[in-house]
């Protein structure tokens, strides 16, 4: 079976790709000849997915899913959350976001966070839309050179290990990413097994 995975992120793809089983061969726009960037326009994660799967669907008639993931930082009122990809800015990079959300935590106590991921899958033309989520807190400086965007600052609450010191295994088995994708993947395979 094909996927299409609606990202222009190779660590994400190299990270999902390492959470899927062989028999679900995951596909890269890339891969199907598509470079364009699609603007995540929507105010909440699963809007910025299912725009990003439609889009997709629409163009190629291709069976995809797309991902939008949010940090959640509950001392800065639940930001960047929506905004987690560009909230340094428009053209901002990963390091840009982690040293906004350090100057604005400073010294506060309260450094309780969450990870949330949305997948929206069309397949077969039906959508549907899996959860995952990760509770921790951020670090007072960054560890890791591991993963991507915030993970240096991101400690899960059943470890002592950032994001950024696990390789895609250790952290595929308890982030936000790899509990949808293992929602997804369940799915699909137990939807090929009653057909």
């Amino acid at each position: 079976m094909e996927l299409v995975f609606v990202t222009n992120n190779p660590n994400k793809l190299n990270e999902i790709q390492s959470l899927v089983f062989h028999d679900i061969a995951i596909k890269s726009l890339k891969d199907i000849n598509f470079h364009d960037e699609i603007d995540e326009t929507e105010l909440t994660l699963e809007g910025n997915a299912l725009l990003k799967a439609r889009h997709i669907h629409s163009k190629f008639g291709l069976d995809c899913f797309a991902d939008d993931t949010g940090l959640e930082i509950e001392a800065l009122n639940g930001a960047p959350g929506v905004f987690s990809a560009r909230y340094a800015g428009k053209e901002c990079i990963a390091q840009d976001n982690i040293n906004k959300v350090l100057y604005e935590l400073k010294d506060n106590k309260n450094r309780s966070a969450r990870f949330i991921t949305i997948i929206a899958l069309i397949i077969n033309n039906q959508e549907f839309i899996f959860k995952g989520e990760c509770i921790g807190e951020i670090t007072i400086h960054q560890t890791g050179s591991e993963g991507f965007g915030y993970d240096p600052i991101f400690l899960p609450n059943s470890s002592k290990l950032t994001f950024a010191e696990m390789d895609n295994n250790e952290k595929g088995k308890i982030s936000h990413r790899g509990k949808a994708i293992k929602k997804l993947v369940d799915f699909i395979t137990k939807n090929n097994k009653n057909k």
